[in-house]
């Protein structure tokens, strides 16, 4: 069985479920389907809770209204026979009775939450209608089944497996599930999700979960490209990938894949496999655990990230100097992306910055701190490359002109990360893509 997650714009219009359908029966292979929300719902549903917890119900009223129109004529342009129309109305006027009871109560976390899983459900629903006008046999399994988070805010694998298998024995003659992506339950059993872009984490877990032949993550990009497209000009799709190779790419900007994705395919050594749903015949990049090739693969850009420099001439080369400042950080819940270290020095840069006065004030106890905002981090990807003196000139060679303030060697074979101004970030990557790709 395999997996095959579809992003919000690979649903978000009705042609493009049509599109869908076809890829997901082309085939017959039994299939798990994970759909997102319609492009832009999740947004609006953000901006709908804002507006609640601003008290502006006004403006929550108008957001509701616009969004429940949309709907309303995607359902005429999806279905055409009146009974299966009058169900999804049906189905919608539910949903968005729901929107507009939270306009009458107070904001909790436990309500955000529930507002922001109203997207996957009615996406799935309304997908599960259209595969019934085609006669497409199928069965919509509610992720809020099976998708759990233990008590630390993680996806309890174990229990997601149990539970999944009992679902899918229920219906022992289907071959095709659809359900949601990104909403799951807490160990409360209260709605939560897998935060933003948790759709490929949910296929991710759901693949591990029922140790997938391979999972599937359909975009409107055909595969991994070597540099973002969005601001350069020349960049090619990558073949194939190792899971390390991918993480790091994920986690430090490329934004067609989730960077909590490859954990769960990691650990069964399930294939991942990048496509493009307006091009199904692109071969796309596939994510495994061999590389297929040593050298520089890929280049991401992380924005947001906060440089903090920690300098203490009395207690750098103290005992414990080091885990007192990691303390810090760890007390906050904020995660470090990169670090280097002097004689008297410790910078660090972060990507959150919610408890950063707290931080400062904590740290100013032990050292001088200083904070710079603003910065990119840029990271070379590839197989062995920390292993390659040359490659180092060439990356060097090739950004001459930008100041660079930190960089990150030999924590890993397969990575080079450098923090750079954020007013550098597309000179740099246009730069990288000339020295290191020839593009």
């Amino acid at each position: 069985m395999r997996v095959m997650k579809f992003g919000g714009t690979s649903v978000g219009k009705p042609e493009r479920m049509h599109q869908v359908s076809q890829l997901i029966t082309r085939d017959g292979e039994p299939t798990i389907v994970v759909l997102s929300a319609l492009s832009g719902t999740t947004n609006t549903l953000v901006e709908i809770s804002n507006c609640l917890a601003a008290a502006n119900k006004q403006g929550a009223t108008e957001k509701t209204e616009a969004l429940e129109k949309h709907y309303r004529q995607f359902i005429l342009d999806l279905l055409k026979s009146d009974t299966l129309r009058e169900k999804a109305n049906n189905i919608i006027e539910e949903h968005f009775e729901f929107l507009r009871i939270t306009q009458r109560i107070s904001l909790s976390d436990a309500l955000n939450k529930d507002i922001l899983a109203q997207g996957e459900l009615m996406s799935t629903k309304l997908f599960s209608l259209y595969l019934e006008q085609e006669n497409i046999e199928h069965a919509l399994i509610p992720a809020l089944d099976f998708m759990r988070l233990d008590a630390n805010e993680e996806p309890d694998l174990a229990l997601i497996q149990e539970k999944i298998q009992g679902v899918l024995v229920q219906h022992p003659t289907k071959k095709l599930f659809v359900t949601q992506g990104y909403i799951c339950r807490n160990a409360k059993g209260e709605v939560d999700n897998l935060k933003r872009g948790g759709s490929d984490y949910t296929a991710s877990l759901i693949a591990a979960a029922i140790k997938a032949t391979v999972c599937e993550i359909w975009t409107d990009i055909d595969g991994m490209h070597n540099n973002d497209p969005r601001v350069v000009e020349k960049t090619v799709a990558i073949e194939q990938l190792s899971f390390d190779e991918a993480a790091e790419l994920a986690y430090f900007g490329a934004k067609i894949l989730h960077p909590t994705c490859i954990w769960p395919a990691q650990q069964e050594n399930i294939p991942v496999k990048l496509l493009n749903t307006m091009q199904p015949t692109a071969a796309g990049t596939v994510i495994k655990k061999e590389a297929g090739s040593v050298g520089v693969k890929a280049v991401a850009a992380k924005d947001g990230i906060i440089a903090v420099k920690i300098k203490s001439s009395r207690m750098l080369l103290a005992y414990g100097f080091l885990r007192k400042i990691f303390e810090v950080f760890e007390k906050y819940k904020t995660p470090i992306d990169m670090i280097t270290t002097s004689e008297v020095a410790v910078s660090v840069t972060i990507d959150n910055d919610d408890h950063l006065a707290e931080i400062m004030e904590e740290l100013s106890n032990i050292a001088s701190v200083e904070v710079e905002k603003d910065q990119t981090i840029v990271s070379i990807v590839g197989n062995e490359i920390a292993k390659t003196d040359a490659i180092l000139k060439k990356l060097f060679d090739a950004i001459d002109e930008i100041p660079v303030t930190m960089v990150s060697y030999g924590g890993s074979p397969h990575n080079i990360s450098l923090l750079i101004p954020s007013t550098y970030k597309v000179k740099t990557l246009q730069l990288v893509n000339k020295g290191l790709f020839n593009l």
